[in-house]
């Protein structure tokens, strides 16, 4: 019986190294590009499902059942159930977080995709309507992380621009 040659790659069937890493480095971008598409999109439908609950949260309270103990009670029975079925990310401090960030942006147009949940919640806790706007604003100009935006927040970034432009005004005024 005849031998079978072994197959061994000539130059022609294998591609060079850097051949492989340039095709290797493509499809990585493709894939990277995707699964960053698929988490923005993902983020923004739940930022948005959440806005919604805080809705339905705002709605049943303001139906002549505004009572302080009413609303408590609702969201520690809503909290227990939805943690029961979708687990630990809707505990009741979390419920009163998507209420108050319905509270804070009513309109679902001024919510902007760009953001994720953990940007608004750090928003939220911005008291001043203007310095939350400046945030919100910067973090989408500037692409900022959460932990830069909760940085920001930390060094008052808005306090010292707005002092700051205060201050230059005065010294053009004087001079």
């Amino acid at each position: 019986m005849p031998r079978k040659k072994a197959l061994t790659p000539n130059s022609e069937q294998s591609p060079s190294l850097a051949e492989m890493e340039r095709v290797y480095s493509s499809i990585k971008e493709i894939l990277e590009s995707a699964r960053n598409r698929a988490y923005q999109a993902v983020n923004a439908e739940m930022v948005q499902a959440y806005w919604q609950i805080g809705k339905v949260i705002v709605e049943e309270e303001q139906n002549g059942k505004q009572r302080a103990e009413y609303g408590k009670s609702l969201l520690k029975a809503i909290a227990n159930r939805l943690t029961e079925e979708y687990g630990k990310g809707f505990t009741e401090q979390n419920l009163r977080y998507v209420r108050t960030f319905y509270l804070l942006f009513p309109k679902w147009n001024a919510v902007r995709s760009e953001l994720s949940w953990t940007h608004y919640r750090i928003l939220i806790k911005v008291k001043d309507e203007k310095a939350r706007l400046f945030y919100q604003q910067q973090a989408i100009d500037c692409r900022w992380t959460y932990r830069e935006l909760e940085r920001q927040i930390g060094v008052q970034l808005f306090e010292r621009t707005n002092l700051s432009r205060v201050m230059g005004k005065e010294l053009v005024d004087e001079t």
